[in-house]
């Protein structure tokens, strides 16, 4: 454990995961570390060494320009026990990961932290407010990650810090989350029109979880709140609307419906998000309330970022 509660420990840092969210962290982390006397670790899959894609092989390349030191290891196949003799040698783990290594991970990560004794833990907490929507919301991953701030809660030896950031700003229009359908020109709301959502792009969420990690004085056994931008629903088709200069046919997807079509297609995950989104409570804050507004450091809201994909997405659909 640190023995000054003020100072922030850089040396012996590792980052899980060199994904989308792993390489914003890490953009912006890596050049703040300069003055550190150890570099900056990086758990990538094997895969992604040893016959990587033409996006992994990119990335690989940019940690290797950014001088981190890549660690193979698969967290998927590894047991809690092996996870935890490699975090003994870090003091602080930054947890990217997501999901990809599917259910149970979040927990077999963060009891491998605790067992390891590491100082500082971020865990995989990149999304809603889980505090409030509790367990039994229709998205089973949302349960796990309950209780892994439970666990977390139930020790006083590792410090830990979530950052809460919402939904990916490009998850709204996420062909498959089915909330907005460039073909038909249609914009759905989930639960009510009035329903909001907090979203954060994988950049503002780099750069502001490097500012949360290395906050002067040390921030610890926190949920720090970040957001790029809350809105409604309605809020969202106003704004489509204004980028595209183009009208959206509305229609709501009631709770009611939501419900019945999760019944109906239990295994279906994007219905499980669509019903856990339309829950609202959870699901947003005001961005007054965020890190970011309290320290003026600028974000990307959703008009600016749709601005900016505008063509991407409406390829995609």
């Amino acid at each position: 454990m640190n023995q000054h509660k003020s100072g922030v420990d850089t040396e012996h840092m590792l980052v899980l995961g060199a994904g989308q969210l792993g390489m914003a962290v890490l953009r912006e982390l890596a050049p703040r570390r300069q003055n550190a006397k150890t570099r900056l670790t990086v758990l990538i899959s094997p895969k992604m060494w040893k016959s990587p894609s033409v996006l992994e092989a990119k990335s690989v390349a940019e940690l290797i320009d950014l001088g981190a030191e890549l660690l193979p290891f698969d967290l998927f196949t590894c047991t809690e026990d092996e996870l935890t003799e490699v975090f003994k040698r870090f003091r602080t783990v930054i947890n990217c990961t997501g999901f990809v290594a599917g259910p149970g991970t979040q927990m077999k990560v963060t009891r491998a932290a605790l067992s390891a004794e590491v100082c500082r833990y971020f865990p995989w907490q990149f999304g809603v407010d889980y505090d409030i929507v509790g367990k039994g919301s229709g998205q089973p991953v949302f349960d796990e990650q309950y209780d892994v701030r439970t666990l977390l809660r139930s020790q006083n030896r590792t410090e830990w810090v979530i950052v809460s950031t919402g939904m990916f700003t490009s998850f709204l229009f996420e062909p498959a989350f089915g909330i907005v359908d460039f073909n038909s020109k249609t914009v759905h709301g989930l639960g009510t029109w009035e329903t909001k959502v907090t979203v954060t792009t994988p950049e503002d969420i780099g750069r502001l979880t490097a500012e949360i990690v290395l906050e002067q004085p040390r921030i610890a056994n926190e949920i720090i709140y970040v957001a790029s931008d809350t809105l409604s629903y309605a809020t969202l088709a106003d704004i489509l609307e204004d980028v595209t200069n183009t009208p959206f046919t509305r229609k709501l997807l009631t709770r009611e419906y939501l419900n019945d079509m999760l019944g109906r297609h239990p295994d279906d995950v994007m219905a499980r998000y669509r019903t856990a989104f339309a829950l609202g409570d959870g699901m947003w804050w005001e961005k007054a309330v965020t890190y970011n507004e309290s320290r003026s450091i600028p974000t990307t809201d959703v008009a600016s970022w749709l601005h900016g994909h505008l063509d991407a997405v409406d390829c995609a659909h």
